[in-house]
């Protein structure tokens, strides 16, 4: 929920991801420009952080920052990051902050693995979801779409993959305003009797179940640009590897494009003509309008750039976690799992955990 000022404060680890605090505040300094209800708790070095915030008046107006001595490496282990930065780094504390009710939202570009874990342990998960999830947007021949799991966790049973798709619809009403956003499952085919067993079960459930979302069936991968339905829902291993797929194919379609059109005198003078063309469909394509992985099934906000993003990719993942806040992202799923139909499963927490580390 938004303060009673209106105003949406949003923590940000500005260790986090390759650039670290220049591309934070840069991001932060763009968000800003854009709503001027956002304000900022920042985590990390202080001299650093002061030194940029003078170039960025405005920001600083509307900035507390908070001095940490830890920033958590993209290459540490989620146990040892929690060990090593437990209360003294800029990802643990921006995510506390949350829990203590200072910021609504918390974005870092910083270890997944590191994130998901500190999230999991501060902020706890929502009643009736057994293990969180990553979603992230993705372009489509009609606009966006939402895709989860990205690679939170491995593998999944049938009330998973159901908390899955509420939790995504619940995304969608949030970024798209839609009241029955259209969820999909991804799977092999598109026909009742192919799949997985877990994946023809949460079919079957969502399909009789009475959920604030329109049950489209089974969609395939080459379903997931097309824009047929607004929420794909999956489990981590095959969502990430799905979406890296969808990504690196944008890259090759746009790099191949550029190679022909410059390979000849007459390519050269139709890529002159097409040039406007070329522009939007780069900017269509472009991953920095779609960063900003939002974990769900958290009690709270928590948000992940890519680590390698600029600026303005960065403000587009706080842009996201303001609209997860101004739209009441938390309370949507909560009130979605209530209605969840469930198959009975036998799992104990040592396998979900040891699934979850996987």
């Amino acid at each position: 929920m938004k303060s009673d000022s209106g105003d949406i404060i949003i923590a940000l680890d500005a260790m986090g991801g390759d650039h670290g605090v220049p591309v934070v505040l840069q991001g932060a300094a763009e968000a800003l420009a854009a709503r001027s209800e956002l304000s900022f708790v920042l985590f990390g070095d202080e001299t650093a952080i002061m030194a940029e915030l003078d170039g960025l008046p405005a920001l600083k107006a509307r900035s507390i920052v908070h001095h940490t001595d830890v920033a958590i490496a993209m290459d540490d282990k989620p146990s040892q990051a929690i060990r090593r930065g437990r209360k003294t780094s800029s990802m643990w504390q921006a995510i506390d902050s949350v829990k203590q009710g200072e910021a609504h939202a918390a974005v870092s570009a910083g270890n997944t693995g590191a994130l998901m874990a500190m999230a999991k342990v501060l902020l706890k998960t929502t009643e009736g979801v057994s293990r969180p999830a990553i979603a992230g947007m993705w372009p489509t021949q009609k606009g966006r779409s939402i895709v989860l799991d990205m690679g939170a966790t491995v593998g999944a049973d049938a009330d998973q993959l159901v908390s899955n798709a509420i939790m995504g619809a619940a995304m969608a009403r949030c970024l798209f305003g839609i009241r029955r956003p259209m969820v999909g499952l991804l799977n092999i085919g598109v026909e009742e009797v192919k799949g997985v067993e877990a994946v023809r079960e949460a079919g079957a459930l969502l399909r009789e179940a009475e959920l604030p979302l329109q049950y489209e069936g089974f969609v395939e991968g080459t379903d997931i640009g097309t824009g047929k339905v607004d929420v794909i829902v999956t489990e981590g291993f095959s969502g990430n590897i799905a979406l890296k797929t969808a990504e690196g194919t944008a890259q090759q379609i746009v790099a191949v494009l550029r190679e022909e059109m410059s390979r000849t005198v007459v390519s050269k003078i139709a890529a002159l003509f097409a040039k406007g063309a070329f522009s939007r469909l780069k900017k269509r394509l472009d991953p920095r309008t779609y960063n900003g992985g939002v974990f769900l099934g958290l009690n709270g906000v928590v948000v992940k750039s890519h680590g390698g993003t600029d600026s303005t990719g960065f403000s587009s993942a706080i842009h996201v976690a303001a609209d997860m806040v101004a739209n009441d992202l938390v309370d949507r799923i909560d009130r979605g799992i209530e209605l969840a139909p469930h198959e009975h499963h036998d799992h104990t927490d040592e396998q979900a955990e040891a699934a979850s580390a996987s």
